[in-house]
């Protein structure tokens, strides 16, 4: 797990590197309040576990926990193309999961537009009962312009979660508010 953790912590130093070098362009800040829906599945389906206060056998859940998630984001924008965000977001799954989400995101420029599409992919440290899980959350998403830097973020993030012995794959669906510092 800990050789784990610092490969990937490595692997985003690097990238961050590599982002910065070669471009003279004053990096862009960015802030904003994240919140939408989070669904986690075991792919386990139905589970049957003995009950010895009622003597029988019992059916306990179907294998996939959904509820809410929100929480802050900030971001560095560089040469309006690359970005690295990290955001610390809270679940209202059994726990109580927060996360400390870290991507690399991707801007395709479309001339002509004022929308912002990006994908990205990272890494996520999430901290509920039974110690710290290693996510790799990618996906990607929109920006949609409301005023001057101000922006409506869509977000579709997946990917599996390591921890415990399983493998949890996990979806968020997310939208928000979001602002470029000039």
């Amino acid at each position: 797990m800990n050789r784990l953790l610092a490969t990937v912590a490595s692997i985003a130093l690097l990238l961050a590197l590599a982002v910065t070098t070669g471009h003279a362009q004053k990096p862009q800040w960015a802030v904003g309040f994240e919140m939408g829906l989070s669904i986690a599945s075991t792919g386990g389906g139905e589970t049957v576990q003995f009950n010895p206060a009622t003597g029988r056998f019992e059916s306990k859940g179907s294998g996939a926990k959904a509820g809410f998630v929100f929480g802050p984001a900030g971001e560095v924008i560089f040469s309006k193309v690359y970005g690295i965000r990290t955001g610390f977001f809270i679940g209202t799954q059994a726990g109580t999961p927060i996360e400390w989400q870290n991507v690399f995101r991707y801007y395709f420029l479309i001339k002509g537009s004022n929308i912002k599409p990006y994908a990205h992919a990272g890494f996520s440290l999430i901290f509920v009962t039974g110690g710290p899980y290693v996510a790799i959350p990618f996906g990607g998403g929109a920006l949609f312009p409301i005023a001057k830097n101000l922006y409506i973020p869509a977000d579709l993030t997946f990917g599996p979660i390591f921890g415990g012995g399983t493998t949890v794959f996990g979806v968020q669906i997310k939208g928000g508010i979001k602002y470029v510092f000039d």
